[in-house]
């Protein structure tokens, strides 16, 4: 069987940003393994700008952003392999994929770096009633037709959720000829960027219905039209409020899912509210030598974000392989989200372990106007930052730093929470 020091699960952004960053910390021994038939991941769809702001001082579309870190790797002579799928992670760390030139195959890895992304919800997770007519399709499924496959789903369209993908997709649509009759959310605030709001419905002028939902779906070898009904506070259709729109395309763009049956079936501890690995400051998992990274770990805004935080899981892979790392032993202190704050990662910080400066990202369960975002270690408040707006579809971030922990011995709890101004 043979041996790498670290082995890379996917060739997407954060798995190329983790490799670059692993090999530039002095690993040699490095192996993508990476499903699809080119480096890139789902940058190659995203032929709209935007990317490439924080990571280049410039503004790049998805190919451009990832072609740079596809030239790195090969220029550093990274090993990959495209068209492979993994099939298994063990908890010792062999790896067990298969393609076509090799069958099934084993790896043993020093250390695993798991980016696998993640991917959309489906329809069937909705639970909308109705046949399964043609017309019906998820917002990334439409954007790789449309920018890669070169089709165009349909004429008029209705677009369910307000995620980042289907404001990009309803700007998109309407580019290419098709009319996008409205966007309906769920919740009572949208889930994307609010630039995205600005540049691709706003600027378009397409309408975007907040508290509203998809109740009906008409047609039945093809989409001939869908019910849009206002939502009460808990999500439920409220009677009398339905109206008819007459459509060939329904968009889905109702939420992502990190891609985590691989890190499950390694013993991988999940969040119940991520759906991603439960990581310490390295952006190791609660399984030595495993980390994680990215959308698998945590769905992230931008990009730039997630080439960020792989290159740091990268550099602690490579510490790990070398024998830099410690052993788990020393204090550990437990992050604890609260009063708005639905999550935090890192999860658990190991003080001796963190660098001098380290980001903590999070996300808030609802829109928060005129606030501060607060920090306590146990009981004492040492950050109160004030914000005009907080809001789930927007990643919000802290620095911790690590002189200000080590000057509170005993510290067992730090306490991120949202306060009213």
């Amino acid at each position: 069987m043979k041996a790498y020091d670290i082995v890379i699960v996917g060739g997407g952004p954060a798995g190329l940003a983790a490799a670059v960053a692993a090999r530039k910390s002095g690993t040699d021994s490095i192996l993508i393994l990476e499903r699809e038939r080119e480096l890139g991941g789902i940058l190659n769809q995203c032929i709209h700008s935007g990317f490439g702001l924080h990571t280049f001082n410039e503004e790049l579309t998805g190919p451009e952003y990832a072609a740079r870190f596809v030239a790195e790797v090969k220029r550093l002579g990274i090993e990959y392999r495209l068209n492979t799928m993994v099939v298994d992670i063990s908890r010792d760390k062999v790896v067990t994929s298969v393609n076509r030139e090799d069958g099934m195959f084993s790896v043993r890895a020093g250390a695993v770096i798991l980016a696998m992304g993640c991917r959309e919800r489906s329809r069937g997770a909705l639970n909308i009633p109705g046949y399964r007519p043609a017309g019906i399709y998820s917002a990334g499924t439409a954007q790789r037709l449309v920018n890669r496959e070169g089709y165009l789903p349909g004429r008029r369209v209705v677009i369910l959720g307000s995620g980042d993908i289907g404001l990009i997709m309803a700007r998109r649509m309407t580019l290419e000829g098709a009319r996008v009759l409205l966007v309906a959310e769920l919740q009572p605030y949208s889930g994307g960027l609010k630039r995205n709001i600005v540049q691709c419905l706003d600027d378009y002028g397409i309408p975007l219905k907040l508290s509203h939902t998809v109740v009906d779906i008409q047609g039945k070898e093809r989409l001939t039209g869908v019910t849009v009904a206002r939502v009460d506070a808990s999500g439920k259709p409220i009677p009398g409020t339905e109206e008819q729109y007459d459509c060939d395309t329904l968009l889905l763009s109702v939420g992502l899912i990190p891609e985590n049956e691989l890190s499950r079936g390694a013993g991988v501890e999940i969040s119940p509210v991520t759906s991603g690995p439960v990581v310490n400051e390295s952006l190791e998992t609660n399984i030595e030598g495993i980390f994680a990274c990215g959308n698998v770990l945590h769905v992230h805004d931008l990009v730039d974000y997630v080439s960020e935080e792989a290159s740091a899981a990268g550099r602690s892979a490579a510490e790990y392989v070398r024998g830099l790392s410690a052993d788990g032993a020393g204090t550990v202190i437990r992050m604890n989200p609260a009063d708005g704050v639905r999550y935090t990662v890192p999860f658990l910080i190991r003080p001796e372990r963190m660098d001098e400066k380290m980001t903590v990202r999070f996300r808030v369960g609802s829109v928060c106007r005129d606030c501060y975002v607060s920090v306590y270690f146990d009981g004492e408040r040492v950050l109160h930052r004030r914000r005009p707006v907080v809001a789930p579809g927007e990643m919000e971030q802290i620095v911790l730093e690590k002189e200000k922990i080590l000057a509170h011995p005993g510290l067992e709890v730090i306490t991120v929470k949202i306060e009213e101004a």
